[in-house]
């Protein structure tokens, strides 16, 4: 049961946030100053910088093939096929009529496809049959595509296995994270779903949370693990809902909306997690600004009714709230104070 206002007078306030154990996660003590912003998106993509390493534009690309979705990879794979070929087929054209000769019983009117038709056979190393060029230029140009084509070509079908054999997790965290009703007193809640068709397990979760606070006269990032309800499971068949307990040793003791807004609170997750098909190490992040924390609500039920009886959940409820009364969980309960 929730304390009265007058109940929680003569408790002590808690103690000052700078006797609180914290680690800072590998970040160091960050002074505001310096940096302001979230450390990761809410898909835990980090938004940190690095300077002085290079431009690593071809490393940069080959992560964002990697990650990227299959329909935007193949979309990207198959413009930047057709857009070489019709660089070459433009280079063709650009040498005049008489480069290309045998083109007549191809049944191709427009000079652009013809050469366009010829580039393609060219880069795909599958042959011409009796189009062939005439002159030095055009007949070098053949040799060149014919070795820049199957290397874009390989290339090509390294990403496309990379992709295939990547051994990765896919999870889908809840879109809020909320405060709600646990075990008498207040909790910090998330979700989280495997929405890819292979299993993990051993999965196993960490949270810290960071906190703008005094210390010294400054106004530095602090960061603090949470203690979980439990920070493992064996078998990750359906969902996991995380629950860090806000008690006394809680660092959100006493936490209000308005408290986390003025430490620009954000709340980091680490999903570590064996993937059974590629038997190995996987990993996932994710994060929750002070403002994707709801209050007074909690998680609606996922478990959804299948047809032969199996336990079964719907992934599309995870993000589902229920409205609570006001005040039930944005106050403070006695118990955290003490």
């Amino acid at each position: 049961m929730t304390a009265s206002p007058d109940d929680r007078a003569p408790l002590p306030p808690p103690p000052p946030p700078t006797e609180r154990p914290f680690t800072d996660l590998g970040f160091g003590r960050v002074v505001a100053q310096q940096v302001r912003g979230r450390f990761l998106t809410h898909d835990g993509e980090p938004t940190s910088r690095k300077y002085g390493v290079g431009a690593q534009r071809l490393e940069r690309a080959y992560l964002r093939a990697l990650n990227a979705s299959w329909p935007t990879f193949l979309a990207w794979a198959l413009g930047a096929l057709l857009l070489l070929n019709g660089c070459f087929a433009l280079v063709y054209l650009a040498l005049g009529p008489a480069a290309l000769d045998g083109t007549a019983g191809l049944g191709l009117d427009d000079p652009f496809l013809r050469a366009l038709w010829f580039s393609v056979s060219e880069f795909t190393t599958t042959g011409a049959g009796s189009v062939h060029t005439v002159g030095p230029t055009a007949a070098w140009l053949v040799v060149f595509e014919s070795f820049f084509g199957p290397f874009v070509l390989v290339t090509t079908a390294g990403l496309l296995i990379a992709r295939l054999t990547r051994p990765r997790m896919r999870l889908r965290f809840s879109e809020s994270a909320v405060v709600a009703p646990y075990e008498g007193g207040r909790g910090l809640m998330f979700r989280m779903v495997n929405v890819q068709p292979g299993e993990v397990s051993d999965v196993q979760v960490r949270a810290s949370l960071i906190l703008f606070e005094q210390s010294d006269g400054k106004r530095e990032r602090n960061f603090y693990p949470l203690a979980l309800e439990r920070n493992s499971v064996d078998l990750f068949t359906l969902h996991w809902t995380v629950v860090h307990p806000i008690d006394a040793e809680s660092p959100l003791r006493g936490a209000t909306p308005d408290s986390l807004r003025a430490a620009e609170a954000e709340l980091l997750v680490l999903v570590n997690a064996h993937e059974e098909t590629f038997s190995t190490r996987v990993t996932a992040r994710a994060s929750y600004t002070w403002s994707e924390i709801r209050w007074d609500a909690k998680f609606a039920s996922v478990f959804a009714t299948s047809p032969d009886g199996a336990l079964a959940i719907d992934v599309e409820r995870l993000d589902r709230l229920e409205r609570l009364e006001p005040g039930s969980t944005s106050t403070p309960a006695a118990s955290e104070l003490r």
